[in-house]
């Protein structure tokens, strides 16, 4: 069995590595942005891809959509990102499993294993808060209003809050609202993370 490791960090794929060894699955191979993990994909048919949403070029969701495409099924996400949604987009464009880079080592072999056997793997906690969401689908785009992802992609430009104002043609205070309001909706805390989950979710 091969796998590959897609992750721009080489720190990160080494100490991967490392933990991999005692699995004792075979091959290792390491990409470090998108290009690299397709040319490898295509050349070599690994048997488990274990992908990093945060690359340089190529989006991490773009990119797992273009492995599934290349008939990689077997993708497990291992991210810094522990938001609900994040999990659900990555099942949603095809991962069979998700787990953060906060996942203790025993249970990221286990979602290695798990997923490497054919199966879905999701970490406990995400998979308990992506429960309680449940049909309400709290997280979801699909709950904001047009002009709410027009904000949204507005802020993924760099505009300021007064600028969006002045495009949607609103006031001030009504854009601070709307912002208040969709971060309540994606289940989000800041700003930056409305401006990061824009650019990473293809908002446009």
């Amino acid at each position: 069995m091969s796998i590959l490791l897609v992750d721009d960090h080489a720190i990160v794929r080494d100490g991967l590595k490392r933990l991999l060894a005692t699995l004792d699955f075979g091959e290792v191979l390491e990409a470090a942005d998108g290009r690299e993990a397709l040319a490898v994909v295509r050349a070599r048919r690994p048997d488990l891809v274990i992908l990093d949403l945060n690359l340089p070029g190529l989006g991490g969701l773009e990119l797992l959509r273009r492995l599934i495409q290349l008939e990689a099924r077997r993708v497990l996400v291992l991210s810094m990102h522990a938001e609900p949604l994040y999990a659900k987009r990555a099942l949603e464009a095809g991962a069979a499993g998700y787990v953060t880079k906060n996942v203790s080592p025993d249970e990221l072999l286990i979602a290695v294993r798990r997923v490497a056997a054919g199966g879905r793997y999701v970490e406990a906690e995400i998979a308990q808060a992506l429960a309680v969401q449940g049909a309400e689908a709290a997280q979801s785009f699909d709950n904001l209003t047009p002009r709410e992802l027009e904000i949204m992609r507005l802020l993924a430009t760099g505009a300021s809050l007064a600028e969006i104002a002045a495009a949607v043609g609103v006031g001030y205070k009504t854009v601070a609202n709307a912002c208040s309001l969709i971060k309540s909706k994606l289940g989000v805390s800041r700003t930056a993370d409305l401006v990061r989950l824009a650019i990473e979710t293809g908002v446009s």
